[in-house]
């Protein structure tokens, strides 16, 4: 992968992956061009073995500002006001809250300022989060007339549903403390220690099995909405194959024998 204006792609050689949001003129907002660089990112990272984790960063004040709103106003210039244009937009940005979650590798967010709409469903989408005590998160768009219902997919999926309700309908900011509370984040740190908090638990899980954290990943989203008896039924399938797995075989042979394993990520 190669480093676009406004999307940085820096990776070490523990496999962690860091993608930078860059558009701080624009409050890295999810442009047209910003979706794409996005999904792109994703679909490669997904597929690069030498990917263990990708953590989601921004440069500047906003982590995301959500969609841009004068590339949405300029779209209304169409025939049909906007419509085919909207429709277009939104089937991105889900496009890419959907890479993120049915990607492979574990997706940490690292919040550095504010997150908002379409920007706070970014950070719901990944798998795991972590800001800045000065970070905010909300879901404004009633402020404008226009119900945040695509970040209120991924909003739910994280917190309860009064604390996601309140967020919708009121659109006020909830501070890092506040969001870690509710589930919306996981740890809210001092600002000067946000990327080292992210790296120590980006390496943490770097040093996995990636085959065992990619069978993880996908069962658990796998399993969430199902009944009770057939998300067992469906767990325990997983759970044979996993153990017919050669790291499975591997980390339990390491364990009993006190040593460390070592990973074939098969």
């Amino acid at each position: 992968m190669t480093n676009s204006l406004i999307l940085l792609h820096e990776q070490d050689d523990s496999g962690i992956l860091r993608l930078t949001l860059n558009d701080g003129a624009r409050r890295n907002a999810l442009s047209e061009a910003m979706l794409a660089e996005l999904g792109a990112a994703f679909a490669a990272a997904g597929n690069d073995p030498a990917v263990r984790v990708i953590i989601l960063a921004a440069n500047g004040p906003a982590f995301c500002a959500g969609h841009d709103l004068k590339e949405m106003t300029a779209g209304r210039a169409g025939p049909d006001s906007g419509k085919a244009y909207f429709a277009m937009v939104m089937d991105m940005c889900s496009g890419v809250m959907q890479a993120i979650v049915n990607c492979p590798k574990p997706v940490i967010a690292e919040v550095t300022g504010v997150a908002t709409a379409a920007g706070c469903q970014l950070v719901a989408s990944c798998d795991l989060a972590i800001a800045a005590t000065t970070a905010q998160f909300s879901t404004p768009g009633v402020h404008i007339g226009l119900f945040c219902s695509t970040p209120m997919v991924a909003l739910s999926r994280n917190v309860a549903d009064k604390h996601a309700m309140e967020m919708l309908l009121t659109g006020d900011m909830t501070p890092a403390a506040r969001a870690a509370e509710i589930g919306l984040i996981n740890h809210a740190v001092a600002p000067e220690d946000l990327r080292a908090a992210t790296m120590l638990l980006a390496r943490k899980i770097a040093a996995k099995s990636s085959m065992t954290l990619a069978t993880g990943k996908r069962a658990y989203h796998a399993q969430r909405d199902m009944p009770l008896a057939q998300a067992y039924a469906y767990a325990s399938g997983v759970m044979v194959d996993n153990m017919l797995a050669r790291d499975a075989e591997e980390g339990i042979g390491a364990f009993i024998e006190k040593r460390a394993p070592l990973w074939q990520d098969a």
